[in-house]
């Protein structure tokens, strides 16, 4: 794509845009690049969708919400219904459990596409015919993609892991369990009780993006409380499982200990029984002793607190912490895609960013005061505030830049195929 600099009346912001426009977009592609046409189709569980489907659904985001605030017709309109996620006000949309079905259009009809809608975008910008509202939503749309960037690695270790082979999505990742011999000794950090200031401005308005969910800014009291100093790591999640925490119904909420004896749970999602090997994104490979656990539910996370003792941290706990820690950890961008022991020594919180989303307590709601944005994208965070807890950090399939110490991520509380792990809190007297 050669849309020359010099063919561009919008100066040097356009350009900017431009090429960060061509690098979140050609990551995806890279991501999506070591599979077949046959692994981009596969869908194993519901929650999960096809890597094809990923590069469709933000395709057509830009196509939707971008061209369309333009005035500019779609070059496939038929292909909406296939790649439209949730979004009722842009019509009907193939049901999520059957996007694996989509075997038209083929994987190359669907590159080709990228690159049309690409094509058009860029001319749009340099053209300077994007309004606000439509700069508004590229924006939006680079963030989004990001974040399905990360959902299309956790859907294909899903299905990868779920096939009789478990085929590595690629040999030569690093192994996390030789980047080092010992996890940090665990240490607690002391929080006087206090009223804490989270949140942040509502975007676009303040100026630096951030989801709506994110806003507004509010004052929160505080009891006092620790923070353990890193997070929970195999080795030790491995203590609980081996002193029957998956059989003691007293560890559990109600809900999760269904889910357990629904399932069959009896260890993190993606360790063998001999708790001695782990299913990743290199294949199948020894457990990292010292590396963060991952892959687990909120009710296993919060099982495993009940039996350390102690508790999980609110979101508001964690978000005053993390604000004194610039948003730097092991992400994707690394090439490692599992998460890596925090080193030692360790000063103040380690792995605040990266390696994996940590569980909260707190359930996912609005804010006093929230609005969500006032158009169709407001149904991206708004009408998913219930029955969710919220998650903190960013994982280590989580695109470098794209979390910050305010940023709300969002699952059920049976979730388990995302790179979600904890830290422990406690309160004080």
């Amino acid at each position: 794509m050669d849309l020359a600099v010099t063919d561009n009346p919008c100066g040097i912001a356009a350009a900017g845009t431009a090429a960060r426009y061509l690098a979140v977009r050609a990551t995806s592609v890279a991501l999506a690049s070591p599979l077949s046409p046959e692994d981009a189709m596969l869908q194993s569980m519901e929650d999960a969708s096809p890597a094809k489907w990923h590069l469709g659904h933000t395709t057509w985001f830009f196509e939707h919400f971008v061209l369309g605030a333009a005035g500019m017709a779609p070059l496939r309109p038929d292909w909406h219904y296939l790649f439209n996620s949730y979004y009722d006000s842009a019509g009907p949309r193939q049901p999520r459990p059957h996007r694996g079905l989509l075997s038209r259009p083929s994987l190359e009809e669907l590159l080709g596409w990228r690159e049309a809608v690409d094509e058009r975008v860029l001319r749009a910008l340099w053209a300077g015919d994007l309004d606000g509202t439509a700069r508004r939503r590229l924006e939006l749309g680079l963030n989004h993609e990001q974040q399905h960037q990360e959902l299309l690695l956790t859907d294909i270790k899903h299905a990868l892991w779920s096939q009789p082979l478990r085929p590595a999505y690629r040999q030569d990742l690093p192994d996390p369990a030789r980047r080092a011999a010992a996890a940090a000794e665990l240490h607690w950090h002391g929080v006087a009780e206090q009223v804490a200031r989270i949140g942040v401005p509502a975007w676009p308005e303040a100026g630096s993006f951030a989801y709506d969910n994110e806003s507004p800014p509010h004052r929160v009291l505080l009891p006092a409380h620790a923070l353990a100093s890193r997070l929970v790591t195999n080795a030790e999640y491995r203590q609980f499982v081996e002193d029957g925490g998956y059989q003691d119904p007293r560890l559990w909420l109600s809900d999760g200990w269904a889910r357990v004896q629904a399932e069959g749970w009896r260890r993190p999602l993606y360790w063998e029984e001999d708790l001695e090997r782990a299913f990743t994104l290199g294949g199948m490979r020894a457990l990292p002793a010292h590396a963060p656990v991952c892959h687990l539910s909120y009710y296993e996370a919060d099982a495993f607190a009940r039996w350390a003792g102690v508790r999980l941290p609110t979101e508001a706990e964690w978000e005053r912490a993390a604000s004194a820690h610039p948003p730097q950890g092991h992400f994707a961008d690394d090439g490692v895609l599992e998460p890596c022991p925090a080193g030692s020594p360790v000063e103040g919180l380690a792995q605040v960013f990266g390696d994996t989303w940590e569980w909260t307590s707190s359930a996912y709601l609005a804010y006093p005061g929230f609005r969500p944005w006032q158009d169709d994208t407001g149904e991206y965070n708004a009408k998913f505030m219930s029955g969710q807890f919220v998650l903190r950090g960013g994982s280590c399939a989580t695109p470098c830049g794209h979390v910050r110490a305010s940023y709300r991520n969002f699952f059920p509380p049976h979730a388990r195929w995302q790179y979600a792990g904890l830290r422990l809190a406690m309160d004080l007297p």
